[in-house]
């Protein structure tokens, strides 16, 4: 595959990644009638994890104590620190303000790969990308209410943006393994599940019955094959080849497939503010996306 269509491949994934990303509010807000969300995150990611070790057992690979450690952290940071933080932070604030809050994971991404990775700082054009994304995200998240300020939530919801950048640069530093994705992914899956394992201890007693209702059970295969094992492998591979940097924004078109899914499945209408946030975050991305860095 040349490095054009490899690129183009991995913008591909990103893409289909958030697409998927988007959707899954519906699903967790099903599943949260029935499970906890510290049981929610297990579960799908237990099935996710099940999914890729079928499809790579044959798949084996020598691991550094190095390598191993770094497995190790995006396993806590991507998979347990950062669920963990954003379903915290719902509990103490509005869903609609987490999504901007972590809309500035790029930012984080863009900061960390230059302090921690010795990378120049991304041309003006990303930050002004970034801020008309977030203005954009603002009237999308907004378009029909006011923006209520709880500074725990609000918090943590910020914890959780520079984990997901952290994990994001992580991964770019995983890429250089030369190891297969879905790999690199299981391993991943595997690590943040042990780190899960304590939160159950201040959990109740999981109801094994409930997994087997027909909408409970379905929401979980999709959270779990579609929005972790599948969606994880795409979106590594896209930090593979793209670079953390350039993958995290397109983290802010999440808010403009929910407002899209709201509008083709529960069939709600876009006001004249929502469809300026669309726009806005759309031009934000693009811009964002500009490789335009000096050698």
């Amino acid at each position: 595959m040349t490095p054009t269509n490899s690129n183009t491949t991995a913008h591909l994934a990103a893409f289909l990644t958030i697409l998927c990303w988007g959707t899954t509010f519906v699903s967790t807000k099903v599943l949260l009638q029935g499970f906890t969300p510290v049981q929610i995150l297990l579960i799908r990611f237990c099935i996710g994890f099940a999914a890729l070790y079928f499809l790579s057992a044959k798949s084996t690979c020598q691991l550094t104590q190095r390598q191993n450690v770094y497995l190790a952290s995006a396993g806590f940071f991507g998979i347990c620190l950062y669920y963990l933080l954003e379903n915290i932070a719902l509990t103490y604030t509005q869903a609609s303000s987490v999504g901007v809050i972590m809309s500035v994971s790029p930012f984080f991404t863009a900061i960390f790969s230059c302090v921690l990775l010795k990378e120049k700082l991304p041309s003006a054009a990303f930050f002004v990308g970034f801020c008309l994304a977030i203005v954009g995200i603002y009237l999308l998240s907004f378009s029909g209410g006011t923006m209520a300020v709880n500074p725990k939530g609000d918090l943590l919801a910020i914890s959780a943006a520079a984990v997901w950048a952290l994990y994001s640069i992580l991964m770019r530093e995983i890429g250089k393994f030369g190891f297969p994705t879905i790999f690199v992914t299981r391993k991943i899956f595997g690590f943040g599940i042990l780190f899960m394992l304590p939160a159950l201890l201040f959990e109740s007693c999981l109801n094994w019955q409930r997994i087997f209702e027909p909408v409970f059970f379905f929401n979980l295969l999709f959270l779990g094959l579609g929005a972790s094992a599948m969606c994880f492998v795409t979106w590594n591979f896209a930090v593979k080849v793209l670079g953390a940097v350039k993958t995290s924004v397109y983290i802010y078109l999440v808010p403009v497939i929910t407002v899209l899914c709201s509008v083709v499945v529960l069939h709600e209408t876009i006001s004249t503010r929502a469809a300026l946030g669309i726009l806005l975050t759309l031009i934000g991305l693009l811009l964002s996306e500009i490789n335009s860095r000096k050698k």
